[in-house]
């Protein structure tokens, strides 16, 4: 099989749109991207196209790709993210093992640039219906260390919601808020298995600068004050999934309280004001992911959401 391997450009992302479509077709993963949804991955900060991806090319047409994106800290282990996808005609164990070894050299290329000083751990994310990816991290030695369930909400069957405890409010977002905002997240997520902190440039290009992002169905909660986020929901709308799927979903980013107000009930609160606000606007579902070991699965499950989907969260430790 000849294959003429190159890194990604951003112009790619017409022909990236066209492997991720062949791919669903048959691991239907449900998930459905736009050129314009991966020109905004290939054009994120943490990634490095040159040293940081690369496509296998049959004549012109784009049949694999593989990306490692860095963290914005190691504290105290640099985990990089690694990512790839192949059309199913070529999944063979010949390119299956060529994605593993640049993978391999990648991170370690990204680790010794950005955070040489901390142990390295390559992280990969996994569709339960992925099986050639999976079976290609096992071969290549990375372990499965963690389970996150997709849930979704059905906004015309919601549950009964509680309002916010009394003292509270929920405020709409706004850009005021942005780094107030970014400085929560990056507090609550700070124990959070695989998080690590999102840097003001990432937080922009991830959040609340994507295109995808809900300001108008993001709520915070804050201190009388109101110079520190208590709690916080933020939302994304996927136009491309809607196109596909003829479902307006509205997709939670985050849900996050800090320490000393939870088990107030202020998460579920603002959650389901959320929600409600959703399906007053139109949308008809609502989605988020979250790991299998996170308490808050029960605060979902209390706002209606239930298990649709599942990912592995596999590790490679490199020494």
């Amino acid at each position: 099989m000849d294959l003429t391997w190159r890194p990604l450009k951003l112009e790619d992302s017409e022909q990236l749109a066209v492997l991720f479509a062949a791919a669903q077709d048959v691991d239907c993963t449900g998930e459905h991207y736009s050129v314009e949804d991966l020109r905004e991955e290939l054009d994120a900060p943490n990634i490095d196209l040159p040293t940081g991806s690369v496509g296998a090319w049959a004549a012109d047409r784009l049949v694999s790709y593989a990306a490692v994106g860095r963290r914005d800290l190691a504290d105290p282990v640099d985990m990089p993210r690694v990512e790839t996808l192949t059309h199913p005609d070529f999944r063979t164990r010949e390119v299956a093992d060529h994605l593993m070894t640049w993978l391999l050299d990648a991170g370690k290329r990204v680790h010794e640039q950005f955070f040489p000083q901390a142990p390295l751990e390559l992280h990969a994310t996994v569709h339960e219906n992925e099986h050639w990816y999976a079976g290609a991290l096992t071969r290549a030695g990375y372990r499965r260390a963690r389970t996150f369930v997709e849930m979704r909400a059905d906004l015309a069957e919601l549950p009964s919601m509680k309002p916010l405890p009394e003292g509270y409010e929920v405020v709409g977002f706004e850009d005021s808020y942005n780094d107030l905002t970014r400085e929560a997240r990056n507090e609550v997520f700070a124990d959070h298995w695989g998080s690590a902190l999102l840097s003001p440039e990432a937080w922009r290009h991830r959040i609340t600068g994507s295109k995808d992002f809900q300001a108008d169905l993001s709520y915070l909660v804050l201190t009388p004050s109101r110079d520190r986020v208590l709690a916080f929901v933020l939302s994304a709308f996927i136009a491309s999934e809607a196109a596909a799927t003829g479902v307006r979903e509205l997709y939670v980013e985050y849900v996050g309280t800090r320490a000393e107000l939870r088990g107030l009930g202020i998460a579920s609160a603002l959650l389901g004001h959320t929600l409600v606000q959703a399906r007053a606007k139109g949308f008809e579902k609502s989605a988020l992911s979250v790991d299998t070991t996170n308490s808050a699965l029960g605060v979902y499950e209390r706002c209606g959401y239930r298990v649709a989907d599942t990912r592995f969260g596999y590790v490679l430790p490199v020494s």
